[in-house]
């Protein structure tokens, strides 16, 4: 029997405001889709926040049996700088400064996005399409709802009609806002708007002569709206229903309200059960913004090429660290917090290669089999990785008891301690051992100390005791340290 039929995990349902069973509409399989990056700059670390949300649920889902189709979209077209209906498209504005092909912008970007998921250990979505590559569908879905009545055509625009949507359904019902306040909190309409009301949004927009993507269209050469991509796309691959719908908390309003809306006035159904946001992101307290110099990219963790930084950080670290806050709290980034993240890490990592030369007893001092429960309850309470982590650390705790003496298991409970740790931290926690990362900069290491150690003995041949202490201190600093032998100084890296 599958494991979910054993686990009840409950979901944050965003679009009820309360935490519910996950019942998928379809026993043993799950359909979830999940907002990706609009490819016109590297990808930001509060966007690898929200994937690694998912990636997480992805994972989870997949370890309790279900069968999941992720489709997970790529941006590459039709998205205006304002996020609104005016102004220019930010892939063409990207390609127009570097003066290069739109189809560059998106090419270089995609790669990037792809490679930074990688070393995140990222599984890959089931599928990724693009926007680009579903033009027809999108063209298709604004002619039935402009067919139902909720959309009308302007100069070679389409217009999706709030209004009149709002007379028949609830426009504002995921984000919790009411039309009437929208409107008496929007300035009038300019005379150069072709809105029939400010609340209206673009399903697909007349291309100017200079605009540089464009399709042609029954309406004329034109590009399509931000949010009817994620409509076409995932109808098409989850069907008009489907089980979750996740992305950052920033998309809650207005691109996921467009989305029921354009689901609802094209194929007159709710298209989602489960509507799931991940919280923003946070450095050293306070907003990330390149404006202010307070950001930092996915690429300088691993580095520690950053102002922000005192050193890099393995990949896997830096995800433990991330899944250490629950996916639906604000998370602060700090490089205090990121050594600290190491420390426990690295502790976690090395228990379980203790675990595996543990001897065992013919009794068990310790429920191993509650405990396993408890990882699952955590798993099951809406995701709640902080938990499970606090769980896994009791494990790690016992594994030292055990090594000590002082608590038994079993050949069978440590078995099942084991594969338990294992199934928790790499398979749903996505973690890797750090052994390769480690390995990878063993020789830049040994050698950059094999350095120091050098200039420590020539300062102490030289009596410059000061530079000596000031070698060794700075050194213990950094977690390394120098042990003077017969042989020779050596030296460990804690």
């Amino acid at each position: 029997m599958p494991l979910y039929t054993e686990q009840q995990l409950t979901i944050y349902n965003s679009i009820t405001g309360k935490k519910e069973p996950f019942e998928s509409l379809l026993e043993g399989y799950v359909g979830m889709y999940v907002c990706g990056p609009t490819v016109y700059s590297n990808v930001h670390l509060g966007n690898v926040r929200t994937f690694m949300s998912f990636d997480m649920i992805f994972r989870y889902l997949k370890h309790l049996g279900y069968k999941v189709r992720y489709v997970r979209n790529i941006t590459d077209a039709g998205h205006l700088t304002d996020d609104a209906d005016e102004g220019e498209d930010k892939i063409a504005k990207k390609a127009r400064l570097e003066k290069i092909e739109p189809m560059e912008v998106v090419q270089q970007y995609t790669v990037d996005f792809h490679n930074i998921l990688n070393k995140f250990n990222f599984l890959p979505p089931s599928i990724e399409p693009t926007a680009t590559g579903h033009i027809i569908e999108q063209i298709e879905l604004i002619k039935k709802i402009i067919v139902n009545g909720y959309a009308y055509e302007k100069n070679g625009s389409v217009y999706f009609d709030v209004v009149k949507f709002n007379k028949d359904h609830e426009y504002g019902k995921l984000s919790g806002r009411k039309l009437e306040d929208m409107i008496a909190n929007t300035r009038a309409l300019t005379s150069q708007s072709e809105k029939e009301n400010p609340q209206d949004f673009a399903l697909w927009k007349k291309a100017e002569p200079q605009h540089i993507m464009r399709w042609p269209s029954p309406w004329g050469d034109g590009f399509p709206g931000w949010h009817l991509e994620c409509t076409a796309m995932s109808t098409k691959y989850l069907g008009e229903q489907f089980d979750i719908h996740g992305g950052g908390m920033d998309l809650k309003f207005p691109h996921h309200e467009c989305e029921i809306a354009q689901n609802e006035a094209a194929l007159g159904k709710e298209p989602v059960k489960y509507w799931m946001h991940a919280n923003m992101l946070t450095l050293n307290g306070q907003k990330m913004a390149k404006s202010t110099g307070n950001s930092i990219n996915p690429g300088e963790i691993f580095t520690g090429e950053s102002k922000h930084l005192t050193k890099g950080f393995a990949p896997s670290v830096a995800r433990f660290f991330i899944l250490q806050t629950s996916y639906r709290s604000i998370m602060d980034f700090s490089n205090d917090a990121l050594l600290a993240s190491e420390k426990g890490f690295n502790r976690l990592m090395e228990a379980l290669k203790i675990a595996k030369s543990l001897q065992t007893s013919n009794k068990s001092t310790f429920d191993v089999a509650a405990w396993k429960q408890s990882c699952y309850n955590a798993m099951n309470d809406d995701f709640n990785t902080p938990i499970l982590i606090a769980h896994l650390f009791d494990g790690v705790k016992q594994i030292h008891l055990v090594k000590d003496g002082k608590v038994e298991l079993t050949e069978n409970d440590l078995k099942l301690l084991i594969n338990t740790m294992n199934a928790f931290v790499f398979d749903v926690l996505g973690l890797e051992n750090g052994d390769a990362f480690a390995k990878a900069d063993d020789s830049k290491l040994n050698g950059t100390v094999e350095l120091l150690i050098k200039l420590r003995k020539e300062a102490r041949e030289n009596k410059d005791f000061a530079l000596s202490d000031k070698i060794r201190d700075e050194l213990i600093e950094l977690g390394i340290q120098l042990k003077d032998g017969r042989e020779g100084t050596t030296f460990t890296v804690n």
